[in-house]
């Protein structure tokens, strides 16, 4: 089983000739980005037709990634960045609903907060969101719910996300709650509706309009975002600003935002009412959107438990009878790793790795194991984190019809030579 940074080792010299094609402005061209070769076998675990097709391909703006769909533009970030607590803007995982992506410009953007559950609309250039409200940066894990997607058996539809539709990134911005009480928020508000500049390309689509229960946009960690890693935003990733829901799930991360309304009653769109839902009682969820529950689901929030390694690849040649260190990643919805295990015996016992910094709670939590192999031979490694409210990984996966919450222990084998 090859993981992605097996992906980047075969496609060679080739990939590394491509470099970073700039965004010189205009309308973006999907046809023109410029495409490396064939990517080589992936995890088994995905879709064939996938395995078939997945090449490396190059967005205006940023590095080689693994490209699943261009309209709308869906790519992966190869795993081997992982190894870095924080992800490269140019690597950040690309996910898109809708195909039209205006190029915005930031001069002429304009935030437009309103609805009869204000008392003052505002409307703010890019300049008065970084001058007016105070500025905080929070370093978090942006993931997409349908992370790891692809490894489901039986299959869901979907985009088959293979284990990087998540990075780590510190974003700046204002805090939602400080514009929405300077707009004067009522409380009698209910939601909060959020739009971004994006569109459908046919008008049968539905456009992509999020809602967040007004305690969570309140949050004084929720953030309208206009920098990451100290950069401004890529435009594939929200340019000029975007929200930032750390701890959740990357659906309520609305890019391009335009429009922010405070509503009175739940809000009845489609990418709140019909998607981005799971099943009632099958995931180990705190913070809930009860506005929005029905007998049967309830939308995703946040982002259950989950690990993966990042310093050694499936079917890596490691010395036997020396030490190798073994690193890797974990992260949750925003309670904070409390541990992480590792097995080299594919889960019949196991060894506590050592954490690194702890650069906040919702932030990447690397971790390291020291692995002696006694002898020549093949080792499972599997590993296993927990949180500090006590929740573990799964051993396997807990069937939903999104492929929402994938957090399997994840096991590679290694060779001792």
């Amino acid at each position: 089983m090859l993981d992605r940074r097996d992906v980047l080792k075969r496609a060679g010299a080739s990939v590394a000739l491509l470099g970073t094609t700039a965004f010189s402005g205009g309308s973006i061209g999907f046809d023109e980005a410029i495409a490396a070769p064939a990517a080589g076998p992936l995890d088994p675990s995905l879709p064939q037709g996938l395995r078939d097709e997945v090449i490396l391909d190059t967005l205006p703006g940023k590095a080689p990634l693994l490209k699943l769909s261009y309209r709308p533009p869906n790519y992966e970030t190869p795993v081997s960045y992982f190894d870095s607590l924080y992800t490269p803007n140019d690597a950040f995982f690309v996910r898109w609903h809708l195909a039209d992506i205006p190029e915005v410009n930031a001069a002429a953007w304009r935030l437009k907060i309103g609805g009869d559950l204000v008392e003052t609309p505002l409307e703010l250039s890019l300049d008065q969101l970084k001058r007016d409200f105070a500025a905080v940066e929070i370093p978090a894990v942006c993931m997409c719910s349908g992370n790891r997607r692809g490894l489901f058996s039986p299959h869901v539809p979907g985009v088959q996300w293979g284990y990087g539709a998540l990075g780590n990134a510190k974003w700046k911005g204002a805090r939602l709650k400080d514009v929405l009480t300077k707009a004067g928020l009522k409380k009698e508000a209910v939601e909060i509706v959020l739009n971004g500049a994006d569109g459908p390309v046919l008008d049968k689509t539905p456009d992509l309009v999020k809602s967040l229960p007004v305690w969570k946009a309140m949050d004084e960690n929720t953030i309208i975002a206009y920098e990451m890693n100290g950069a401004a935003l890529p435009h594939f990733n929200g340019f000029p600003a975007r929200i930032v829901v750390p701890g959740w799930t990357a659906t309520y991360w609305i890019k391009q935002i335009t429009g922010i309304t405070a509503i009175d009653k739940p809000f009845d769109g489609y990418w709140v009412a019909k998607a981005y839902r799971i099943p009632n009682g099958k995931f180990p969820i705190v913070q809930r959107f009860i506005t929005q529950e029905t007998d049967v689901n309830t939308p995703i929030t946040e982002m259950v438990v989950n690990s993966q390694f990042t310093g050694v690849t499936d079917g890596q040649n490691i010395p036997a009878g020396k030490t190798t260190e073994i690193r890797g990643i974990a992260w949750d919805g925003g309670y904070g790793i409390q541990s992480v295990e590792v097995s080299s015996d594919g889960g019949q016992s196991w060894q506590t790795a050592l954490l690194g910094l702890d650069d906040g709670r919702f932030s990447f939590r690397q971790w390291t194991f020291k692995f002696t192999p006694p002898k020549a031979g093949t080792f499972a490694l599997k590993a296993r984190a927990t949180n500090k409210i006590g929740q573990s990984q799964t051993a396997e996966v807990i069937p939903n019809p999104a492929g929402y919450h994938h957090n399997v222990m994840q096991q590679i084998t290694v060779q001792a030579v």
